[in-house]
C-alpha cells in the first residue's frame, strides 16, 4: 500500500511556533534538526508503518471535559471516515498527532515536550 503523508495547516503553524521558540533560545540549529528528523525518520517510518503510533483516542480521560472533547472528536472523525484513527508519535522531545484515513496520513499537530496541550479546533 502506498501511503501519502501530508502536513495540515495547523501542523505548519506548530512548526512556525517551534522555530520561533528555538530562535528565541538562540538555538536555530535545533529547528533544523527537527526538520531533518521529520524528513529522514518520521515520515519514512509512517509511510512504512502507518499504525506505528499509539491510538490517541484510546487514552483514559481524567476529566469530564476531556471525555466530552474526545467524544466530539470521535464523532467528527467517524463522519469523515468510519475507519479513521488519530494516533500519536513520539520522536525525541516532540509529540505528534496524526490522522490515518485510508492511504493518507495527515500530520495534525506537533509539540515540544515543554508545551502543554494540543489544539485540534481547526
Amino acid at each position: 500500500m502506498n501511503i501519502r503523508v501530508e502536513l495540515t495547516a495547523n501542523f505548519e503553524r506548530n512548526l512556525d511556533a517551534i522555530d520561533a521558540f528555538w530562535q528565541e533560545c538562540g538555538a536555530p540549529h535545533a529547528y533544523d534538526d527537527l526538520l531533518a528528523e521529520l524528513l529522514q525518520t518520521v515520515i519514512p517510518n509512517l509511510e512504512q508503518y502507518p499504525s506505528f503510533g499509539r491510538d490517541f483516542l484510546a487514552r483514559t480521560c481524567g476529566s469530564i471535559q476531556a471525555r466530552t472533547r474526545v467524544t466530539r472528536l470521535r464523532t467528527r472523525l467517524r463522519r469523515i471516515d468510519p475507519a479513521a484513527e488519530i494516533r500519536e508519535y513520539l520522536s525525541g522531545d516532540y509529540l505528534m498527532l496524526y490522522a490515518l484515513t485510508g492511504a493518507t496520513i495527515s500530520l495534525l499537530a506537533i509539540r515540544h515536550h515543554r508545551q502543554l496541550s494540543f489544539s485540534l479546533s481547526r
